[in-house]
């Protein structure tokens, strides 16, 4: 495959995941926290799993890693709808309107 990884769609949307979250981190969790750390390390693990996980010759590896991969982005998005709920936010389907917008 042309391009390795970097080519795979979703190692494509892991690293403007990885992107996003650090800037959010930076605007909207204030100071250093354990979950502002925890989040940024969600992301980049879900990147940098994909990466190491393609990597590998078995495809037992390279699935074990690629499930790692997805749990750690799991995690991320469950850190997200803490941040919403706790800030009294509306958690938006992903066919509503306003996130279709």
């Amino acid at each position: 495959m042309t391009g390795g990884y970097k080519s795979l769609p979703f190692f494509k949307q892991a690293e403007i995941i990885y992107d996003f979250t650090a800037a959010f981190c930076d605007r909207y969790v204030t100071g250093y926290t354990r979950t502002k750390d925890q989040m940024v390390q969600a992301a980049r693990s879900g990147k940098q799993n994909i990466a190491e996980g393609y990597l590998q010759k078995s495809t037992e590896s390279k699935l074990k890693l690629l499930n790692v991969a997805r749990g750690s982005l799991e995690e991320l998005l469950n850190d997200y709808q803490d941040f919403l709920r706790q800030k009294r936010l509306a958690i938006w389907d992903k066919t509503s309107p306003p996130a279709r917008a």
